[in-house]
């Protein structure tokens, strides 16, 4: 016979979990005020989860049963992924009704592989949700660093931008394009709001990085389009490109990233000796294995 669950049990678990996050995580605005406590306050938790002080007091000490949809709130409110809202679920001794939605594996579409296999003297990426990089064609790998050799959780383009310590170096314009950045994964937490991949590259960026937690917290949103990037390459230096990024059609969320310099200039010079170096690999596409 299953053990009944106690509410203390419950209790226990959501004063462990607030503990473990940030306001910054949680998009909630830095305070002042000195905080007792590491973590969320009873306050913040009961904000998010759009239920009263008194009420989520009152769950915390056992006191009260919660709802089915209570549950679904706070769930959402501290960012629980998949196992631990099933263990949420299991404590409170409610069913999880919630319908399981299979998150399909992100794979590019075979014709933007075909697209980087043309694209031989041109820097290109192939973007997926929360801007996992599912794909790129040998110059992308010699300008930016070689993805095949990162393990497929730390294929993001945001992530890089901010652990990264190549990458970051190479970015002449860091501050601006690593805003950029977060203003386009903030469009993305729009989109899959319940997404936990999502939820733990925002919460593991947040704790890694003080730039990070300050514009997730801005709200800034911004659709990653098109603008100027100004690289300074580890062997052959100054870059000036254009990035342009393309939406595909089909709904995926997929989009290529482009990277293209003015013919005849030092910058397009620099992307055919970074191409000359990679023209002996075989034309093919790495791609992501499924895993992300």
């Amino acid at each position: 016979m299953s053990p009944v669950p106690e509410p203390r049990d419950l209790g226990a678990f959501l004063k462990a979990r607030r503990a473990q996050l940030t306001p910054y995580e949680c998009g909630l605005p830095d305070s002042d005020t000195p905080r007792k406590v590491a973590g969320l306050r009873r306050e913040e938790v009961a904000l998010l989860a759009a239920i009263s002080v008194d009420y989520y007091t009152r769950l915390e000490q056992g006191r009260v049963r919660a709802s089915a949809s209570v549950l679904a709130t706070l769930s959402r409110a501290l960012r629980l992924d998949e196992d631990q809202q099933k263990y949420l679920y299991d404590i409170a001794g409610r069913a999880d009704a919630r319908p399981r939605r299979r998150r399909p594996a992100q794979r590019p579409r075979p014709a933007m592989g075909r697209l980087l296999d043309q694209l031989t003297e041109t820097p290109a990426l192939v973007l997926g949700k929360r801007l996992d990089i599912l794909a790129w064609n040998p110059v992308a790998a010699a300008l930016f660093t070689d993805f095949s050799a990162l393990a497929p959780g730390r294929r993001n383009y945001v992530h890089l931008i901010f652990t990264d310590s190549v990458v970051r170096a190479m970015h002449q314009e860091w501050p601006s394009d690593a805003r950029d950045a977060v203003a386009a994964l903030r469009m993305e937490a729009a989109a899959e709001p319940d997404d936990p991949k999502l939820a733990r590259l925002v919460g593991e960026l947040s704790v890694q990085d003080a730039d990070f937690r300050t514009w997730w917290a801005e709200h800034r949103v911004a659709a990653a389009g098109y603008g100027i990037k100004r690289y300074r390459h580890r062997l052959v230096g100054d870059i000036t490109l254009d990035c342009d990024t393309w939406a595909c059609p089909d709904g995926s969320g997929q989009r290529l990233m482009v990277l293209t310099a003015e013919p005849g200039g030092p910058s397009h010079d620099a992307l055919r000796i970074l191409a000359s170096w990679t023209a002996e690999l075989p034309a093919t596409v790495r791609r992501h294995d499924g895993r992300s």
